[in-house]
């Protein structure tokens, strides 16, 4: 079949015109070459792409996309109710900060993701449906006493569309652009979460599950790669950066319609594939993490200091007399902050003892607020 319709357009230099052709003669030869006139009645080539396209998507989204992303999310949401008691040190600004958990800060990426699906799923696909310049010309001038505007309403609805009326010769586009830039803030999000899952293997908090004949290096034999997280987040790059295009160009063609639009609309399935393959690979990523709880405890009780921000605040309820600046003064410096030194601070201080007491209770394992 679509060797036969090729050959045509060969000749009609017009893609839907070649498949008009196409279905004429397979009507005739079914006996029905009476109606053949009535294939493409009234419509242009628009009213076709512009109804088969959004529906295509559609059916990509809510039958590939969402159920591979929907798994991400559900695999990153189990992992962080698993580790969300797993105290870690923050980074700020890449320097130590007040101490986090594991589960936590993989709980944000699920919030943030979960979030975008809402408006994701929340934007219609739209159909345009009439007629060569939008106003269903040629219908209501042979059929004047039809309802055309009705008929093409319940058409686009029953194939589970929603038609953009009034329009010009083509769909206006903007929920199209809408939905690929709710993609792109999707994998925005997703190359996020891959860069700190990168930062976090390289600062040995994760290790890979090693998988037997993988090969990390062709010249170190010791390389265990983190290439699931960079692998995707290179194919959501690429992804984003035609969706990008594609937001920005379609919702604009000149007068009634121009040919741009068209030629670009061949290449909707890039971005998506670039997207799928990011989903793939980020699931097998998750699948080899696993938590360093030696590496990341180190890192806690290499770093005393995180703890002055609680010092300095219960010392501000006790009525302590600038207690920010003494643990500025304190705490920066070259001298390397340990257990030993914050308490023997603590014990410096002129206050009472029980205070003292409570806030030697404060350790960066301890000084995690609630989560």
């Amino acid at each position: 079949m679509l060797s036969v319709i090729k050959a045509k357009e060969t000749i009609t230099n017009h893609d839907v015109k070649a498949v008009e052709y196409y279905l004429k003669e397979k009507l005739g030869d079914y006996g029905g070459g009476q109606f053949e006139e009535f294939i493409h009645f009234g419509l242009t080539s628009q009213d076709i792409n512009n109804t088969a396209i959004p529906l295509m998507i559609k059916q990509c989204i809510e039958e590939v996309y969402l159920p591979n992303l929907s798994h991400i999310i559900n695999e990153l949401e189990d992992i962080g109710n698993e580790w969300i008691a797993v105290p870690m040190l923050a980074r700020t600004h890449g320097q130590p900060a007040s101490p986090t958990t594991v589960g936590k800060e993989l709980l944000v990426f699920v919030v943030r993701l979960k979030n975008q699906l809402i408006q994701l799923k929340n934007i219609p696909f739209s159909a345009k449906f009439g007629g060569a310049t939008g106003n269903m010309n040629a219908h209501y001038v042979t059929y004047p006493d039809r309802d055309w505007h009705g008929f093409a309403e319940q058409f686009v609805t029953n194939i589970g569309l929603s038609r953009s009326y009034p329009t010009t010769q083509i769909e206006h586009y903007d929920n199209l652009a809408a939905l690929f830039d709710a993609c792109a803030r999707i994998n925005n999000i997703l190359i996020d979460f891959c860069r700190d899952i990168w930062t976090y293997i390289s600062m040995d908090y994760f290790k890979q599950k090693v998988v037997k004949n993988e090969v990390g290096s062709s010249a170190m034999p010791h390389k265990v790669n983190p290439i699931d997280f960079e692998n995707a987040e290179g194919n959501l790059a690429m992804a984003n950066a035609v969706f990008s295009f594609l937001s920005q160009k379609l919702p604009i063609s000149r007068l009634q319609r121009d040919l741009t639009d068209s030629t670009v609309l061949r290449n909707v399935g890039v971005p998506f594939a670039h997207t799928l393959i990011a989903l793939k690979s980020t699931k097998t990523g998750l699948k080899k993490l696993q938590i360093n709880h030696k590496a990341i405890q180190k890192d806690l009780d290499g770093n005393w200091a995180i703890v002055t921000e609680g010092i300095q605040s219960i010392l501000r309820k006790e009525g302590y007399p600038q207690p920010y600046e003494a643990l500025k003064k304190f705490t920066r410096g070259n001298q390397e902050i340990d257990k030993v030194l914050i308490h023997q601070f603590i014990d410096s201080l002129s206050i009472d003892e029980n205070l003292k007491l409570r806030l030697k209770e404060i350790s960066p394992s301890s000084y995690l607020g609630k989560v």
